[in-house]
C-alpha cells in the first residue's frame, strides 16, 4: 500500500486534504478535501468560494485545473506500483459549463494498465452539485522506475 493511501485511511480525510495542501500549498486555494481515495479512483469536494471565481462569477478555469491536477496526481500515485515514480506532463481540458456551486472532482482510473511505466492518460471529471458535468480533463502522467 502507498504511503499516501496509508495516511489517508490513518488520518481520514479532513486531515489527509490539509496535509496534502502543506506538502502541495496551491492546492489549499482551492481548499479540498479528499472524501475518496483508492488505487484507480480518488474524489474530491471544492466547495464554491468567491475567492476562486473569475469575472463571471464562477469558479475560474485555474481552479478547475488546480482541482483536476489534485485528484488526477494522488490517483494515480496510489495506483502504481512499488519502484515507480511519476510527475504530469500534460494537460488538455474541456470547459463544459458555468461552474456556480460547491465541485466534486473525480478521477476515475481503472481502466489505465498500472503495471508497467510509460505515459498514461488520467481522466478528471468535475461536476457541480446537480450532478452536471462542468470540466473534463485528460492529464498525462509520465510514469517512470525508480531506476531511470
Amino acid at each position: 500500500m502507498s504511503q499516501a493511501l496509508q495516511m489517508f485511511n490513518t488520518v481520514g480525510a479532513d486531515q489527509f486534504s490539509r496535509m496534502v495542501c502543506e506538502i502541495a500549498p496551491y492546492f489549499s486555494t482551492i481548499t479540498p478535501t479528499l472524501v475518496d481515495l483508492r488505487p484507480q479512483r480518488a474524489e474530491a469536494r471544492i466547495p464554491f468560494r468567491k475567492e476562486i471565481t473569475n469575472h463571471l462569477g464562477c469558479v475560474h478555469a485555474i481552479a478547475l485545473c488546480n482541482a483536476a491536477e489534485l485528484v488526477g496526481g494522488i490517483m494515480t500515485d496510489v495506483s502504481l506500483p512499488a519502484g515507480t515514480r511519476w510527475i504530469p506532463s500534460g494537460m488538455t481540458v474541456a470547459y463544459l459549463a458555468k461552474a456556480k456551486t460547491d465541485l466534486t472532482a473525480i478521477s476515475d482510473g481503472s481502466a489505465i494498465d498500472w503495471s508497467v511505466p510509460g505515459e498514461k492518460v488520467v481522466p478528471v471529471e468535475i461536476f457541480d452539485t446537480t450532478g452536471k458535468k462542468v470540466f473534463t480533463a485528460q492529464i498525462t502522467m509520465n510514469v517512470k522506475s525508480l531506476d531511470s
